[in-house]
């Protein structure tokens, strides 16, 4: 099904440890608009996508989310690895660190933890896409408030650049996706419970 290559989609090296940029990067791995929920909304929803595009398109994101976690998790690590329980408690991580050690955890930069009640399955293909569309500008800006935040760490900004690119990707993909979507409803009429195609 899937060909793992034991890489990351992009590079990560971090030569210098920051439990304060971990603590605010983690939310891109559980926060309410962070790369699981992506990846479990997309890959939940296409089971009610109407067409095989649309269906291939959500798995295809989905399991691309997958990897980003993987790439939030491995930029987390990285921050903190070798690092002491006195630094992450100086950096605002001692509950963290009281409950998770050095472990990558999902949950909120505010230290929520991650819910499947962030996002929703409706099976009805434009609600769920413009859901999408919705929650891929939504990662956007916070890849870019982390960029933010990063900006003194190049080794930092680079890899969350590119995961920052690939939401406006993955924006455009459901847009594609929703147009296909409207474009074969406006070809079905609907007579008394049976859906004739044109």
């Amino acid at each position: 099904m899937w060909l793992y290559h034991k890489k990351l989609e992009y590079p990560i090296n971090i030569k210098n440890p920051n439990p304060r940029l971990a603590k605010f990067i983690i939310s891109q791995y559980g926060g309410p608009d962070g790369e699981i929920g992506a990846a479990l909304r997309y890959l939940s929803q296409k089971f009610s996508m109407p067409d095989q595009k649309s269906k291939a398109i959500l798995n295809d994101i989905g399991t691309e989310e997958l990897a980003h976690l993987e790439m939030v998790g491995t930029i987390v690590h990285q921050l903190t690895d070798n690092v002491s329980a006195e630094e992450l408690e100086k950096a605002g991580l001692g509950d963290y660190y009281t409950d998770h050690g050095w472990g990558v955890y999902p949950q909120s930069a505010s230290g929520t933890p991650f819910s499947a009640a962030t996002f929703q399955v409706t099976s009805d293909p434009v609600a769920d896409l413009q859901e999408d569309m919705a929650a891929e500008q939504k990662a956007r800006m916070t890849y870019e408030k982390l960029i933010d935040l990063c900006a003194d760490d190049p080794d930092v900004v680079d890899p969350l650049r590119f995961l920052r690119e690939r939401e406006v990707v993955h924006f455009q993909r459901f847009g594609e996706s929703l147009n296909g979507i409207h474009e074969k409803l406006a070809k079905t009429k609907f007579y008394m419970n049976q859906i004739v195609e044109n």
